[in-house]
């Protein structure tokens, strides 16, 4: 079987671009979820003030232990 289409050059300074480019990436994928998440965290709080969730458990648990 003939691989030609694999290519790994001979002068390692081809690979700087790649990695760069590759840096890139993750910074901006992590600084995406980063972002994702905190407006998670920003839309979790709005719904528990609005159907006022947090009351709702706590109250179930206070009669949940007092059986």
């Amino acid at each position: 079987m003939d691989m030609m289409f694999l290519y790994f050059p001979e002068d390692k300074s081809e690979y700087i671009p790649a990695f760069i480019m590759l840096v890139i990436f993750m910074i901006g994928a992590t600084a995406t979820m980063y972002l994702f998440y905190k407006k998670s965290k920003k839309e979790e709080k709005i719904i528990e003030e609005k159907y006022e969730l947090n009351k709702y458990y706590t109250n179930n648990d206070e009669t949940s232990n007092e059986k």
